[in-house]
């Protein structure tokens, strides 16, 4: 096997998929597979509901190929991750030879060039369609002299190439093929560089996975889901979820008895035998059981989410000691890091030293951005089998959940109306309620313009995030680019965590929260606000790539629902009163 170069795990996930064109020594390849990866065990049911949420938009439009039908049915679903030994397999693409000394085009690389020289390249423009086809272009050679050579402009336009004889100079085409159909049938091709992310954009999705499926299992024995909201909705006051007094409900127990093995009738008899005992939460017994089937649904799954997130390791600021006790450090975890996160209206935040992410590479797409405009194409396997291409991994992570009765009383002041909350309610588990009963949060590709419960608390959290992800990576020492954020806005909550890309990354969160995690506080708060391009940004999104906006792959939104008027404008979050 031919190794023509080496690169990352991580750059490998996004850029050596299956067919997709990259650069390698000077040339052009198309990656035909990655060479016997390895499978990561993963919670088939947890990737599937994941997946069918990332392709709504296709879904909705009806592009997605029929994987949506598919999924529903219980397709196969298989995650893989690279093997580094092994690596991947390419081909050259397009096989259309471009000799680099006189630009001739020629029929075969085995074969030295009419000009004598031996020096073969490739024409680097493919042809695509939304239905997710590439093609090689046709190149039409002089019929008296047979052969041609290209003329390129200086603009990357396809259609100024022109192609010409060498040697009686007649043009034989302009550029690559107007109204070339599909193979599919339905269009014409379009002809691009094959770099352009127009030829192939990769579709992803993050997840947290936790690497023991016993985690995940202690769960569903602690009363599953459920006991995971009431855990996250009582404000993770206890350790864990199995340490929440909350009954379990009957169909929890049934289901756990169930999987344990014993037979479902008799199942059935011991689960009535304990409703009748009352050792069963009746309906009703915990607010979050008011919460309507579909936004409870949603609720428990980011409560778990959270739940598997912090299965391994946990350590809340309220958790910090120092070795000498009234010493300056000790004063700073007691007194300024409480101040200091009421401030930034803070309920919590905590560390998470393994975080287990996820990245799954699930399809790709040749086109315009649109869903509406572009066919969805999964990676598939024989037998319908459906393939992603991921990277399992642990790293270091901030947890950070904003203050429920400031969050609930800043919508209200919005004009918004929250179910069962009123201003001047002060019991932060009927403002997570409220919450998650009145807010929708509206999905990524949805207007970001609308005025609604859901839309604001998705543009504060995540403008939130964004702003604190820029000062984490100024106080830490790890480049911007390398942190990310995994938004819960459902429970105002989001993880920002650092891309284990390297030694030199792990530590620098850690670092941050036993020093200095106020001062980091407290730039959050007080550093700069405004934008160095306002009045311009201010009067259009509020958002830009120069205040708010993080690269890709660091932000999963596409820099969509932010604003800094949610948390510096007139009625901005942290422009709210803090009580002492």
């Amino acid at each position: 096997m031919t190794i023509l170069g080496s690169r990352s795990g991580s750059q490998i996930l996004r850029t050596f998929l299956p067919d997709q064109t990259v650069d390698l020594r000077g040339d052009i390849y198309r990656v035909s597979e990655w060479s016997a990866p390895s499978p990561i065990q993963v919670d088939t049911d947890l990737v599937r509901w994941n997946l069918l949420r990332e392709i709504g938009a296709w879904l909705v439009h009806d592009t997605d190929g029929g994987v949506g039908d598919e999924l529903l049915r219980g397709a196969q679903i298989e995650v893989v991750e690279l093997d580094e030994r092994r690596g991947v397999t390419v081909e050259r693409y397009p096989e259309v030879w471009l000799c680099r000394a006189c630009k001739r085009i020629g029929r075969s690389v085995e074969r030295p060039c009419k000009c004598g020289q031996r020096k073969w390249g490739q024409l680097h423009f493919v042809g695509i369609h939304d239905c997710g086809a590439i093609e090689v272009p046709w190149i039409r050679r002089c019929k008296e002299h047979d052969d041609v050579m290209v003329v390129i402009p200086k603009s990357a336009k396809a259609a100024d190439i022109t192609f010409k004889c060498p040697t009686c100079h007649t043009q034989t085409m302009q550029g690559l093929g107007f109204n070339r159909t599909c193979p599919c049938g339905n269009g014409t091709l379009r002809w691009n560089v094959h770099k352009a992310r127009t030829v192939y954009t990769p579709r992803g999705m993050v997840l947290i996975n936790p690497p023991r499926p016993e985690h995940r299992e202690g769960l569903k024995l602690a009363g599953g889901a459920r006991k995971a909201l009431v855990w996250v909705v009582e404000g993770l006051t206890a350790e864990r979820p199995a340490d929440v007094t909350a009954k379990q409900t009957k169909e929890d127990f049934l289901a756990k008895l169930i999987a344990d093995g014993i037979d479902p009738a008799f199942a059935q008899t011991m689960a009535d035998m304990a409703e009748q005992g009352g050792q069963l939460a009746k309906p009703g017994d915990h607010p979050v059981d008011s919460l309507p089937g579909t936004r409870r649904e949603e609720a428990e799954r980011e409560a778990v989410d959270i739940a598997m997130a912090l299965a391994e390791s946990r350590t809340p600021t309220t958790a910090l000691r120092s070795t000498t006790p009234g010493d300056s450090l000790d004063l700073r975890y007691r007194d300024r890091y409480p101040a200091a996160l009421t401030r930034a209206g803070m309920d919590g935040l905590d560390l998470v030293d393994r975080f287990p992410v996820l990245s799954a590479m699930y399809g790709y797409t040749r086109g315009e951005d649109d869903p509406a405009k572009c066919r969805l194409v999964p990676f598939r396997r024989k037998r319908g089998v459906y393939r992603l291409y991921g990277n399992l991994a642990e790293t270091e992570a901030f947890l950070v959940r904003l203050d429920p009765v400031r969050v609930a009383s800043w919508l209200s002041g919005r004009g918004h109306r929250l179910t069962g909350w009123s201003i001047g309610d002060s019991d932060p588990v009927a403002a997570r309620v409220a919450v998650l009963q009145s807010a929708v949060i509206p999905d990524k590709r949805e207007d970001q313009s609308m005025d609604t419960p859901g839309a604001d608390v998705l543009r504060l959290v995540h403008t939130y995030a964004h702003r604190f992800i820029r000062q984490t990576a100024v106080f830490s020492g790890i480049e911007r680019d390398a942190l990310s954020e995994y938004l819960l806005p459902g429970h105002l909550a989001f993880f920002v965590y650092a891309a284990a890309r390297g030694d030199f990354v792990l530590g620098g969160m850690q670092a941050v929260f036993e020093s200095n995690l106020d001062d980091l506080l407290a730039a959050f708060v007080d550093a700069e606000h405004r934008c160095p391009l306002d009045p311009g940004c201010s009067r259009g999104s509020g958002a830009c790539t120069a205040c708010v906006h993080l690269g890709e792959p660091s932000c999963r939104f596409f820099n969509r629902f932010l604003n800094r008027k949610t948390l510096f404008g007139a009625d901005g979050y942290l422009r709210m009163a803090v009580s002492s």
